[in-house]
């Protein structure tokens, strides 16, 4: 578990400088990971992206020195990395739904983001089965969208994006020529921040005319790690998705590779039965 050890100990190092300047490839420096796998782990780990984490702590911090010192609104605001005191204010505003100022009047409105802490266990009791492929680059084809990560807005856009795409017979069309993978919802591209994503709702092109309103796209040749999901969809595949991030990545010799993941809806089944089986597919490579 020392890659948990290591997310602590960034935590520790982000605490020590809210008031300075925090650089994300310093960060991930202390967990001995990429900037890419250190902010999708974290995210995984803890519902927040890295900025947003940040963001949310420097306004905790900011509201308590507001009530308990006799600072000026500008200079919290300057100390805490804001340029003028309108930018404080709107976070502030977004965070705890007043003003500063009105907040040193009415300390009980304020809301509180503690430190975060990981809690670090061994967890022997379910087995968590898997299995590493190589797979040449291939092309899909399918529909996108871009969605932010903050708050959680991504899942909740990505399942409206499914249900629309069933509905308007998107994903019928799509599943006629699919490839022996079935259906894909592939993390196409990640923002430099990890604030959004690209999502895909694809299959392996195996037509030569793309409709106009189509993407094509080529997934490049990888080593995979393959973990096969059991239950009724959408509420198996997260449980999957959180298990790999906390206990399987922090206990094996693997790292991300930085390239899209796939969720991969095999045409066989019925995905509303606890019995649909699914995979994840997650592009690796060794520490």
């Amino acid at each position: 578990m020392e890659k948990l050890q290591r997310m602590t100990e960034c935590i520790a190092y982000i605490e020590d400088n809210l008031e300075g300047e925090l650089d994300m490839e310093e960060i991930a420096k202390i967990a001995y990971m990429s900037k890419f796998h250190f902010q999708r782990m974290f995210s995984m780990l803890t519902g927040y992206t890295v900025t947003e984490y940040i963001r949310n702590r420097r306004i905790t911090k900011a509201a308590q020195e507001l009530l308990n010192e006799d600072a000026r609104v500008i200079d919290i605001a300057l100390k805490y990395g804001y340029e003028s005191p309108e930018a404080f204010t709107k976070a502030f505003r977004n965070i705890h739904g007043i003003s500063p100022t009105a907040a040193k009047k009415n300390s009980h409105s304020l809301k509180a983001y503690p430190k975060l802490s990981f809690q670090i266990q061994l967890k022997g009791d379910v087995e968590m089965d898997y299995k590493i492929v190589e797979k040449d680059a291939f092309t899909v084809v399918g529909k996108s969208i871009s969605t932010t990560t903050v708050g959680g807005e991504n899942h909740r856009t990505i399942a409206t994006f499914w249900d629309e795409s069933n509905v308007n017979g998107f994903t019928a069309e799509l599943a006629i020529n699919c490839g022996e993978l079935g259906l894909l919802g592939i993390c196409l591209e990640f923002d430099q921040k990890l604030e959004n994503i690209t999502y895909l709702i694809a299959a392996e092109k195996n037509i030569e005319e793309v409709p106009s309103d189509w993407l094509e796209s080529e997934i490049p040749s990888s080593t995979w790690a393959i973990f096969p999901v059991h239950g009724a969809m959408p509420d198996a595949m997260p449980k999957v998705w959180q298990r790999i991030f906390s206990e399987w990545f922090p206990s094996t010799g693997y790292e991300h590779s930085g390239g899209p993941e796939m969720e991969v809806y095999l045409s066989n089944g019925d995905p509303a039965s606890e019995n649909y089986y699914s995979e994840i597919w997650i592009p690796i490579k060794k520490k």
